[in-house]
Protein backbone atom coordinates (compact mmCIF):
# COMPACT_ATOMS: atom_id res chain seq x y z
CA UNK A 1 0.00 0.00 0.00
CA UNK A 2 1.72 3.52 -1.05
CA UNK A 3 -0.85 5.99 0.77
CA UNK A 4 0.78 8.10 3.48
CA UNK A 5 -1.54 10.12 4.61
CA UNK A 6 -6.00 9.69 4.24
CA UNK A 7 -6.85 13.66 3.38
CA UNK A 8 -9.34 12.64 0.41
CA UNK A 9 -11.03 9.70 -0.50
CA UNK A 10 -9.28 10.58 -4.17
CA UNK A 11 -6.19 9.50 -2.88
CA UNK A 12 -7.59 5.95 -2.68
CA UNK A 13 -7.13 3.76 -5.32
CA UNK A 14 -9.20 0.59 -5.86
CA UNK A 15 -6.86 -1.58 -5.55
CA UNK A 16 -5.88 0.04 -2.12
CA UNK A 17 -9.21 -0.39 -0.57
CA UNK A 18 -9.46 -3.61 -2.16
CA UNK A 19 -6.19 -4.16 0.18
CA UNK A 20 -7.52 -2.41 3.12
CA UNK A 21 -10.86 -4.27 3.19
CA UNK A 22 -9.57 -7.71 2.52
CA UNK A 23 -7.19 -6.73 6.35
CA UNK A 24 -10.24 -5.41 7.60
CA UNK A 25 -12.43 -9.05 7.03
CA UNK A 26 -9.36 -10.59 9.00
CA UNK A 27 -9.92 -8.31 11.66
CA UNK A 28 -13.22 -8.66 11.74
CA UNK A 29 -12.62 -12.69 11.65
CA UNK A 30 -10.10 -12.49 14.44
CA UNK A 31 -10.07 -9.21 16.57
CA UNK A 32 -7.02 -11.24 18.87
CA UNK A 33 -5.18 -12.09 16.34
CA UNK A 34 -4.13 -8.16 16.03
CA UNK A 35 -4.74 -7.05 19.85
CA UNK A 36 -0.64 -6.25 20.20
CA UNK A 37 0.17 -5.67 16.92
CA UNK A 38 0.67 -1.57 17.77
CA UNK A 39 1.73 -1.83 21.39
CA UNK A 40 4.04 1.46 21.73
CA UNK A 41 2.36 3.02 18.61
CA UNK A 42 0.89 6.52 19.76
CA UNK A 43 -2.37 8.20 18.28
CA UNK A 44 -2.46 11.74 18.50
CA UNK A 45 -6.42 12.76 18.55
CA UNK A 46 -6.93 16.36 17.59
CA UNK A 47 -11.19 17.17 17.35
CA UNK A 48 -11.26 21.48 16.85
CA UNK A 49 -14.38 20.46 16.45
CA UNK A 50 -16.88 18.06 18.60
CA UNK A 51 -17.20 15.02 17.77
CA UNK A 52 -18.66 11.47 19.38
CA UNK A 53 -18.72 8.64 17.00
CA UNK A 54 -15.47 9.60 14.87
CA UNK A 55 -13.43 10.51 17.99
CA UNK A 56 -14.58 6.99 20.33
CA UNK A 57 -13.85 5.03 17.02
CA UNK A 58 -10.79 6.01 16.30
CA UNK A 59 -9.88 5.85 20.21
CA UNK A 60 -11.15 2.40 20.57
CA UNK A 61 -9.85 1.54 16.92
CA UNK A 62 -6.12 1.81 18.57
CA UNK A 63 -6.31 0.48 21.81
CA UNK A 64 -7.78 -2.45 20.25
CA UNK A 65 -4.70 -2.71 18.32
CA UNK A 66 -2.90 -2.30 21.41
CA UNK A 67 -1.73 1.56 21.18
CA UNK A 68 -2.19 4.29 23.18
CA UNK A 69 -3.86 7.59 22.45
CA UNK A 70 -3.56 11.15 23.83
CA UNK A 71 -5.39 14.39 22.56
CA UNK A 72 -8.10 16.75 23.03
CA UNK A 73 -11.53 17.52 22.04
CA UNK A 74 -11.83 20.71 23.54
CA UNK A 75 -9.43 23.32 21.54
CA UNK A 76 -10.42 26.17 23.95
CA UNK A 77 -8.09 24.43 26.66
CA UNK A 78 -5.02 24.29 23.75
CA UNK A 79 -2.58 26.52 22.43
CA UNK A 80 -4.41 27.18 20.05
CA UNK A 81 -6.82 29.89 22.20
CA UNK A 82 -3.38 31.21 22.41
CA UNK A 83 -3.00 31.98 18.58
CA UNK A 84 -0.92 29.07 18.04
CA UNK A 85 -0.68 28.30 14.66
CA UNK A 86 -2.31 24.71 12.74
CA UNK A 87 1.54 24.32 11.81
CA UNK A 88 3.19 24.91 14.85
CA UNK A 89 0.97 22.44 16.43
CA UNK A 90 1.13 19.66 14.33
CA UNK A 91 4.99 20.62 14.56
CA UNK A 92 4.62 19.64 17.99
CA UNK A 93 2.28 16.98 18.03
CA UNK A 94 4.24 15.21 15.31
CA UNK A 95 7.22 15.11 17.84
CA UNK A 96 5.44 13.08 19.84
CA UNK A 97 3.02 10.78 18.17
CA UNK A 98 3.42 8.26 15.48
CA UNK A 99 -0.05 8.90 13.82
CA UNK A 100 -2.06 12.39 13.78
CA UNK A 101 -6.51 12.27 13.37
CA UNK A 102 -7.48 15.36 13.07
CA UNK A 103 -11.03 17.22 13.18
CA UNK A 104 -11.36 20.41 12.15
CA UNK A 105 -13.94 23.09 11.07
CA UNK A 106 -11.77 24.67 8.25
CA UNK A 107 -12.15 23.64 5.14
CA UNK A 108 -8.84 21.96 3.62
CA UNK A 109 -7.12 22.23 7.17
CA UNK A 110 -6.25 18.53 6.33
CA UNK A 111 -4.05 18.95 3.71
CA UNK A 112 -2.45 21.90 5.33
CA UNK A 113 -1.86 20.26 8.45
CA UNK A 114 0.03 17.34 5.99
CA UNK A 115 2.14 20.00 5.10
CA UNK A 116 4.25 20.07 8.12
CA UNK A 117 3.48 16.57 9.95
CA UNK A 118 6.34 14.37 10.09
CA UNK A 119 3.95 11.22 10.90
CA UNK A 120 1.17 10.16 8.57
CA UNK A 121 -1.88 12.33 9.07
CA UNK A 122 -5.50 10.93 9.06
CA UNK A 123 -8.28 13.68 8.02
CA UNK A 124 -11.28 12.97 10.61
CA UNK A 125 -13.30 15.62 8.71
CA UNK A 126 -12.06 19.19 7.48
CA UNK A 127 -15.53 21.45 7.85
CA UNK A 128 -18.50 20.98 5.02
CA UNK A 129 -15.12 19.27 2.75
CA UNK A 130 -14.56 15.62 3.09
CA UNK A 131 -14.59 13.31 5.61
CA UNK A 132 -12.64 9.98 4.15
CA UNK A 133 -12.42 7.39 7.23
CA UNK A 134 -16.73 7.82 7.03
CA UNK A 135 -16.23 7.13 3.48
CA UNK A 136 -14.47 4.01 4.67
CA UNK A 137 -16.74 2.59 6.99
CA UNK A 138 -19.31 3.47 4.43
CA UNK A 139 -17.64 0.99 1.44
CA UNK A 140 -17.23 -1.71 4.56
CA UNK A 141 -20.60 -1.74 5.07
CA UNK A 142 -21.92 -2.09 1.00
CA UNK A 143 -19.51 -4.27 0.87
CA UNK A 144 -20.21 -6.65 3.77
CA UNK A 145 -24.28 -6.60 2.97
CA UNK A 146 -24.17 -6.87 -0.84
CA UNK A 147 -20.48 -9.02 -1.05
CA UNK A 148 -19.15 -6.22 -3.55
CA UNK A 149 -19.57 -2.88 -4.84
CA UNK A 150 -20.98 -1.97 -8.31
CA UNK A 151 -24.31 -1.70 -10.13
CA UNK A 152 -25.88 0.41 -7.68
CA UNK A 153 -28.59 3.01 -7.58
CA UNK A 154 -27.22 5.08 -4.44
CA UNK A 155 -29.67 7.97 -2.90
CA UNK A 156 -28.11 10.64 -0.83
CA UNK A 157 -30.74 12.93 1.23
CA UNK A 158 -30.25 15.73 3.06
CA UNK A 159 -27.44 18.25 3.45
CA UNK A 160 -25.60 17.80 0.47
CA UNK A 161 -24.11 21.21 0.47
CA UNK A 162 -22.20 20.97 3.67
CA UNK A 163 -22.01 17.45 4.41
CA UNK A 164 -18.65 16.16 3.98
CA UNK A 165 -19.70 12.49 4.52
CA UNK A 166 -21.73 12.54 1.09
CA UNK A 167 -19.07 14.56 -0.70
CA UNK A 168 -16.12 11.41 0.13
CA UNK A 169 -19.04 8.86 -0.42
CA UNK A 170 -19.86 10.28 -4.15
CA UNK A 171 -16.01 10.66 -4.84
CA UNK A 172 -14.94 6.53 -3.69
CA UNK A 173 -18.36 5.29 -5.34
CA UNK A 174 -17.11 7.07 -8.64
CA UNK A 175 -14.10 4.36 -8.83
CA UNK A 176 -16.78 1.97 -9.01
CA UNK A 177 -18.71 0.41 -11.76
CA UNK A 178 -22.26 1.38 -13.28
CA UNK A 179 -23.69 4.06 -9.94
CA UNK A 180 -26.45 6.15 -10.70
CA UNK A 181 -26.70 8.84 -7.58
CA UNK A 182 -30.17 10.35 -6.98
CA UNK A 183 -29.13 13.48 -5.02
CA UNK A 184 -32.36 14.58 -2.69
CA UNK A 185 -32.17 17.66 -1.35
CA UNK A 186 -33.86 21.42 -0.96
CA UNK A 187 -32.21 24.14 -3.41
CA UNK A 188 -30.72 25.34 -0.75
CA UNK A 189 -28.65 22.64 0.35
CA UNK A 190 -28.15 21.34 -3.10
CA UNK A 191 -24.57 19.31 -3.82
CA UNK A 192 -22.13 22.29 -4.51
CA UNK A 193 -21.27 22.91 -8.06
CA UNK A 194 -17.32 21.69 -7.93
CA UNK A 195 -18.64 18.51 -6.84
CA UNK A 196 -20.86 18.37 -9.77
CA UNK A 197 -18.36 19.05 -12.03
CA UNK A 198 -16.32 16.22 -10.87
CA UNK A 199 -19.26 13.39 -11.00
CA UNK A 200 -19.92 15.35 -14.94
CA UNK A 201 -15.59 15.13 -15.83
CA UNK A 202 -15.92 11.63 -14.43
CA UNK A 203 -19.13 10.31 -16.47
CA UNK A 204 -21.03 9.61 -13.49
CA UNK A 205 -24.67 9.73 -14.23
CA UNK A 206 -26.75 11.29 -11.19
CA UNK A 207 -30.34 13.79 -10.91
CA UNK A 208 -30.78 15.94 -8.78
CA UNK A 209 -34.58 15.52 -7.14
CA UNK A 210 -36.32 17.36 -3.62
CA UNK A 211 -38.41 14.58 -3.10
CA UNK A 212 -37.81 11.67 -1.03
CA UNK A 213 -41.07 9.36 -1.64
CA UNK A 214 -40.45 9.54 -5.31
CA UNK A 215 -36.93 7.97 -5.10
CA UNK A 216 -37.09 5.78 -2.46
CA UNK A 217 -38.32 2.61 -5.01
CA UNK A 218 -35.54 2.81 -7.00
CA UNK A 219 -32.66 2.52 -4.44
CA UNK A 220 -30.59 -0.03 -3.49
CA UNK A 221 -29.05 2.46 -0.74
CA UNK A 222 -30.49 5.39 1.20
CA UNK A 223 -27.70 7.55 2.74
CA UNK A 224 -30.06 9.85 4.99
CA UNK A 225 -27.95 12.98 6.47
CA UNK A 226 -28.61 15.74 8.87
CA UNK A 227 -29.66 19.21 8.69
CA UNK A 228 -26.58 20.60 10.27
CA UNK A 229 -26.92 23.54 12.32
CA UNK A 230 -23.57 24.07 12.94
CA UNK A 231 -22.98 24.58 8.90
CA UNK A 232 -25.20 27.86 9.20
CA UNK A 233 -24.49 31.05 9.60
CA UNK A 234 -27.86 32.04 9.78
CA UNK A 235 -29.92 30.39 12.40
CA UNK A 236 -32.99 31.61 10.91
CA UNK A 237 -32.39 29.80 7.54
CA UNK A 238 -31.35 26.33 9.59
CA UNK A 239 -34.59 27.31 11.28
CA UNK A 240 -36.40 27.00 7.45
CA UNK A 241 -35.12 23.66 6.30
CA UNK A 242 -34.49 21.55 9.29
CA UNK A 243 -37.07 18.43 9.44
CA UNK A 244 -37.62 18.99 5.53
CA UNK A 245 -36.90 15.14 5.38
CA UNK A 246 -37.82 12.52 7.90
CA UNK A 247 -37.46 8.45 7.34
CA UNK A 248 -40.74 6.73 8.49
CA UNK A 249 -42.17 3.08 8.30
CA UNK A 250 -44.32 3.80 6.04
CA UNK A 251 -41.90 5.36 3.79
CA UNK A 252 -40.07 2.09 3.53
CA UNK A 253 -43.08 0.10 2.28
CA UNK A 254 -42.33 1.33 -1.05
CA UNK A 255 -38.65 0.54 -0.99
CA UNK A 256 -36.92 -2.45 -2.18
CA UNK A 257 -36.40 -5.56 -0.03
CA UNK A 258 -32.79 -5.65 -0.02
CA UNK A 259 -32.45 -1.30 0.10
CA UNK A 260 -29.69 -0.70 2.97
CA UNK A 261 -30.99 2.31 5.20
CA UNK A 262 -27.41 4.23 5.73
CA UNK A 263 -27.02 7.33 7.75
CA UNK A 264 -23.17 8.72 9.42
CA UNK A 265 -24.93 9.51 12.64
CA UNK A 266 -25.89 11.52 14.36
CA UNK A 267 -29.12 11.79 13.44
CA UNK A 268 -31.53 14.15 15.08
CA UNK A 269 -35.41 13.90 13.50
CA UNK A 270 -34.42 12.46 9.85
CA UNK A 271 -35.36 8.66 10.56
CA UNK A 272 -37.80 8.22 12.91
CA UNK A 273 -37.11 5.48 15.91
CA UNK A 274 -39.93 3.13 14.52
CA UNK A 275 -36.93 2.74 11.40
CA UNK A 276 -34.73 1.20 14.04
CA UNK A 277 -36.22 -2.22 13.66
CA UNK A 278 -36.42 -2.61 10.43
CA UNK A 279 -34.22 -5.22 9.03
CA UNK A 280 -33.05 -3.05 6.25
CA UNK A 281 -31.70 -0.39 8.81
CA UNK A 282 -27.63 -1.01 9.04
CA UNK A 283 -26.55 2.50 10.48
CA UNK A 284 -25.54 1.28 14.04
CA UNK A 285 -23.66 -1.66 12.10
CA UNK A 286 -22.08 0.85 9.74
CA UNK A 287 -20.71 2.75 13.21
CA UNK A 288 -18.91 -0.76 14.11
CA UNK A 289 -17.82 -1.71 10.85
CA UNK A 290 -16.34 2.15 10.98
CA UNK A 291 -14.17 0.74 14.16
CA UNK A 292 -12.64 -2.19 12.26
CA UNK A 293 -11.39 -0.53 8.82
CA UNK A 294 -10.01 2.30 11.27
CA UNK A 295 -8.20 -0.38 12.92
CA UNK A 296 -7.07 -1.55 9.62
CA UNK A 297 -6.03 2.21 8.71
CA UNK A 298 -4.35 2.35 11.73
CA UNK A 299 -2.50 -0.74 11.29
CA UNK A 300 -1.16 0.01 7.83
CA UNK A 301 -0.19 3.77 8.19
CA UNK A 302 1.67 3.09 11.54
CA UNK A 303 4.13 0.83 9.42
CA UNK A 304 5.51 4.26 7.80
CA UNK A 305 8.67 5.47 8.80
CA UNK A 306 8.66 9.30 10.25
CA UNK A 307 9.98 11.56 7.54
CA UNK A 308 10.77 15.24 8.10
CA UNK A 309 8.40 17.59 5.97
CA UNK A 310 9.58 19.59 3.17
CA UNK A 311 10.44 23.04 3.86
CA UNK A 312 6.92 24.90 2.60
CA UNK A 313 7.34 28.77 1.63
CA UNK A 314 5.36 30.74 3.38
CA UNK A 315 2.24 33.28 2.40
CA UNK A 316 1.41 34.62 -1.28
CA UNK A 317 -1.34 35.79 -2.80
CA UNK A 318 -4.43 34.44 -1.90
CA UNK A 319 -6.23 32.49 -4.68
CA UNK A 320 -9.34 30.65 -3.08
CA UNK A 321 -12.49 32.68 -2.99
CA UNK A 322 -14.00 30.09 -0.41
CA UNK A 323 -14.85 31.55 3.15
CA UNK A 324 -14.24 28.75 4.70
CA UNK A 325 -10.92 27.33 3.40
CA UNK A 326 -8.12 27.08 5.52
CA UNK A 327 -6.22 29.74 3.88
CA UNK A 328 -8.80 32.43 5.07
CA UNK A 329 -7.62 31.47 8.44
CA UNK A 330 -4.17 30.42 7.99
CA UNK A 331 -2.32 33.41 6.09
CA UNK A 332 0.89 31.70 5.89
CA UNK A 333 0.03 29.19 3.89
CA UNK A 334 1.63 29.18 0.03
CA UNK A 335 -1.59 29.39 -2.08
CA UNK A 336 -1.49 26.12 -3.84
CA UNK A 337 -3.80 24.70 -6.79
CA UNK A 338 -4.26 21.50 -8.61
CA UNK A 339 -5.59 21.15 -12.40
CA UNK A 340 -8.43 18.42 -12.52
CA UNK A 341 -10.76 17.08 -14.94
CA UNK A 342 -13.27 19.99 -13.43
CA UNK A 343 -10.67 22.53 -13.49
CA UNK A 344 -8.13 24.42 -11.41
CA UNK A 345 -9.16 24.11 -7.83
CA UNK A 346 -7.96 25.09 -4.59
CA UNK A 347 -5.56 22.35 -3.40
CA UNK A 348 -6.81 22.77 0.08
CA UNK A 349 -10.72 22.42 -0.27
CA UNK A 350 -11.12 21.87 -3.79
CA UNK A 351 -13.40 25.03 -4.51
CA UNK A 352 -12.45 26.09 -8.43
CA UNK A 353 -10.50 29.12 -8.76
CA UNK A 354 -11.35 31.27 -11.02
Amino acid sequence: MDIRNLISIEDVSVQWWDELYALCCEIIADPAAFAESCRGKVMASLFFEPSTRTNFSFQTAMMRLGGSVFGFSDPSATSSAKGETLADTIRMVSSYADVIVMRNPREGAAMAASLYSEVPLINAGDGGHMHPTQTLADLTTISRKFGSIGNLNVGLCGDLKYGRTVHSLVLALSKFPNISFHLIAPRDLAMPEYMLAYMRAHGQKYIEITNLESAIPNLDVLYMTRIQRERFIDPLEYERLKGVYVLTRRKLERAKEHMLVMHPLPRVDEIATDVDADPRAVYFEQARFGMFIRMALLYTLLRQPRIPPAWVEPGGERVCKNPSCVTKFEPYLPPLTKKTDAGEQCAYCDMAVD
